[in-house]
């Protein structure tokens, strides 16, 4: 079981990596031909650094379109980055000063992580509008996060595992150095979990994540009357003819 997990967590970040990587490559190399930001635009670099700062950090444009969804968005993607903060503490040693300040923070980020997605897993329930556009894959990006939150949260909160020996493991995994694995179901269903989240992300719709700043409406300056927005592969085409 111990040899099985390693092999397992070993392709499966491989595959997250070079999947992320391929993704981001192929946004990179995208053609934008327009310029199409979307109005009121900055007109400066600065002022499309500060608009994708607002963009990532705050979600600026979804508290515009829907507060619903913005609440319940934030909600999980704070959380989620407080839970992933806290998750340090099993690759480091001696763990980082302000990773163990921020432990009893990210355990109950633990539970409003659980509350947002389960928030917006409703709004694709309920909303006409929304579970119109939905597809099987919506809902089961959204189990899958849930079921990951959950089943850390039982291990937290109801049925405890050995965290020490947990932490040895997965520093054994940085080492290449395999080590024993606490055999407890609820851990190995939390792992499994994480591995399939690993394994589909980079073809899936939580992509988003690197892709929004390769978003030409949210990236570009506003300014097509001061200077021809022409894109490199049409540069290279009008410069050959």
């Amino acid at each position: 079981m111990d040899a099985l997990f390693a092999t397992l967590f070993y392709v499966a970040t491989l595959l997250f990596v070079v999947g992320v990587l391929q993704r981001i490559r192929t946004y990179a190399l995208t053609p934008a031909p327009l310029k199409i930001p979307t109005t009121p635009a900055p007109t400066t670099t600065r002022g499309v650094v500060m608009r994708m700062a607002r963009e990532v950090l705050v979600f600026e444009s979804l508290f515009k379109a829907n507060l619903w969804t913005w609440s319940m968005g934030w909600l999980f993607h704070a959380s989620l980055a407080l839970v992933l903060m806290r998750h340090l503490r099993y690759f480091t040693d001696p763990v980082w000063a302000w990773v163990g300040m921020i432990q009893p923070f990210g355990m109950y980020a633990g539970l409003t992580m659980l509350l947002g997605l389960c928030g917006l897993w409703v709004r694709r329930l309920f909303v006409e509008r929304i579970r119109y556009i939905s597809t099987p894959s919506d809902h089961l990006m959204l189990l899958l996060l849930i079921a990951i939150a959950a089943s850390g949260l039982l291990m937290k909160f109801v049925a405890h595992t050995d965290v020490i020996a947990v932490k040895s493991y997965f520093l054994g995994l940085m080492r290449f150095d395999v080590q024993a694995l606490p055999a407890d179901l609820l851990l190995l269903s939390h792992l499994s979990l994480v591995v399939l989240l690993l394994v589909v992300f980079p073809f899936s719709k939580l992509l988003h994540a690197p892709g929004v700043f390769f978003s030409p409406t949210r990236n570009q300056k506003d300014d097509p009357r001061e200077k021809r927005h022409l894109s490199p592969w049409a540069a290279k085409l009008e410069s050959e003819n």
